[in-house]
């Protein structure tokens, strides 16, 4: 799979889970108030896409070749230019 083919599939991802789980921001606010919780600091829906691609990198240093998880950041690196507008 080339790099456009990949940002294509990643686009039809994100669609598929905004379909499941709502619009990103709401999604993604919700969560880091779960966050911010937990670890006793203001979480931003941006810093928990931020987190969610680094899981992603953490995985690929395991696995470079590793598709989903490459597609996974391609997606959730969109998902934080939607929660930052």
């Amino acid at each position: 799979m080339n790099g456009e083919m990949m940002l294509k599939h990643a686009a039809g991802v994100v669609e598929n889970r905004r379909r499941r789980y709502g619009e990103p921001l709401d999604l993604f606010d919700h969560i880091a108030k779960r966050w911010s919780l937990v670890l006793g600091t203001k979480v931003t829906p941006a810093q928990v896409a931020m987190c969610l691609i680094d899981v992603k990198m953490a995985r690929l240093v395991h696995d470079p070749k590793h598709l989903d998880s490459t597609v996974d950041v391609a997606g959730y690196a969109a998902m934080l230019r939607e929660v930052q507008r």
